[in-house]
């Protein structure tokens, strides 16, 4: 007896790729944004750090 491999249903197929899709594309926007992110963290740390010394 050979086994077999149920059939996807098309429709959960293709809403299965479309999330994953979604999702690659979140997760490249979050990275996209980090460097932005820690840039933005590093100047506060700055201004934070001038103000101690200057005040």
């Amino acid at each position: 007896m050979a086994w077999t491999t149920p059939r996807l249903d098309p429709e959960r197929s293709r809403r299965r790729l479309q999330i994953l899709a979604e999702l690659a594309g979140a997760r490249a926007v979050r990275q996209r944004d980090k460097p932005q992110r820690e840039r933005t963290e590093r100047l506060r740390q700055l201004i934070a750090t001038r103000r101690r010394v200057a005040g």
